[in-house]
């Protein structure tokens, strides 16, 4: 998968740039990625309990960072 995307999602979401986050969640081809920016855009605009907001703010983060990281050639091999 192309990082760009990865990259994109951090700098949107610490940009606060809701729409262009938006347009990334329709146009990537990461379906947990798409589904994690929805949850949390989802979770922004409309939840009152703003541990729920940071609950998928949270998890968005997390995401990104995992598949952002290429496997190790360790991994790599463990799964051979």
């Amino acid at each position: 998968m192309d990082t760009v995307d990865y990259d994109r999602a951090l700098y949107y979401t610490h940009r606060s740039q809701w729409d262009n986050l938006l347009i990334l969640m329709v146009r990537t081809k990461d379906d947990i990625l798409s589904k994690k920016i929805e949850h949390f855009l989802h979770s922004y605009n409309f939840e009152k309990d703003y541990s729920v907001i940071e609950r998928n703010l949270y998890s968005l983060l997390r995401y990104i960072d995992h598949a952002s990281h290429p496997m190790e050639e360790a991994e790599i091999e463990a799964l051979s």
